[in-house]
């Protein structure tokens, strides 16, 4: 009978370094089929969407915020928390500047799936109490490679309809962010009763069923006082409309 040869140390270090090295080929190319096949930008009607803003958080750096208003943009949603306990360092400078600047303000947090509605509701309310702001509350609700991918579809709804009440409970009105994908997996039948904000490289039109409130267009924009990319949007209506929806926008009494 023949002996079956034990694989060695150096074996196992060179099937290791192999697989690390496939690893990092398959990573590459994901990331390289990402930033140059994948579109990251559609050309919007300005005339026909005369309301357009930005979406920002700390890694856009420090914001001229006067020079974002006088570029014809009108409005801007700021991240102001993630998850459970995580809080955008840069949301006071950035609130501030942009209410200062005359911009129409909003705020925004990262719904991590893996943590519950009241956790997350609690953090966000702790960012932005006391703040004026002039759009609704954002829960950006999407997948990635690291946001909850063990926590089912249900779990991750009952938790964002948990968060959903308690904010509305406080007085907000909540608005969700999504992509297409998540559009058809999270929003549509469950959590339609909400204002959309729709992250799509496609025409504004694409949604006929439910019409989204605000698109975002672009993750490459550029806008004079914002050093980089910065992601651009439009409000999907007239100015006039734009007024009423303002005007109508719940807010907490202070």
């Amino acid at each position: 009978m023949s002996k079956r040869r034990t694989p060695t140390q150096p074996d196992y270090i060179k099937w290791l370094l192999l697989l690390g090295a496939a690893i990092l080929v398959v990573l590459g190319g994901a990331y390289l089929f990402w930033h140059y096949v994948l579109p990251h930008s559609v050309n919007v009607d300005r005339y026909r969407y005369p309301v357009a803003g930005i979406d920002v958080s700390k890694h856009n750096g420090e914001i001229d915020f006067e020079k974002v208003a006088a570029d014809d943009y009108q409005f801007v949603f700021i991240k102001a928390s993630e998850g459970k306990t995580y809080q955008d360092e840069a949301f006071n400078r950035n609130y501030q500047g942009a209410r200062d600047a005359g911009l129409k303000v909003g705020a925004y947090h990262f719904f991590r799936k893996n943590r519950t509605g009241e956790e997350q509701a609690a953090n966000l309310l702790n960012v932005v109490k006391g703040k004026e702001l002039d759009l609704p509350l954002v829960i950006d609700l999407e997948d990635d490679w690291g946001n909850g991918a063990t926590t089912s579809r249900e779990t991750a709804l009952k938790r964002v309809l948990e968060m959903i009440e308690i904010l509305d409970d406080k007085g907000y009105d909540v608005m969700i962010y999504t992509n297409l994908d998540g559009y058809g997996k999270y929003y549509k039948g469950m959590l339609g009763d909400h204002d959309l904000w729709l992250c799509s490289f496609t025409s504004p039109d694409i949604l006929t069923d439910k019409p989204h409130r605000f698109q975002q267009f672009s993750h490459e924009g550029v806008v004079d006082g914002v050093k980089g990319d910065v992601d651009l949007n439009v409000w999907r209506g007239s100015k006039r409309e734009w007024q009423r929806y303002l005007d109508q926008v719940k807010q907490p009494k202070r």
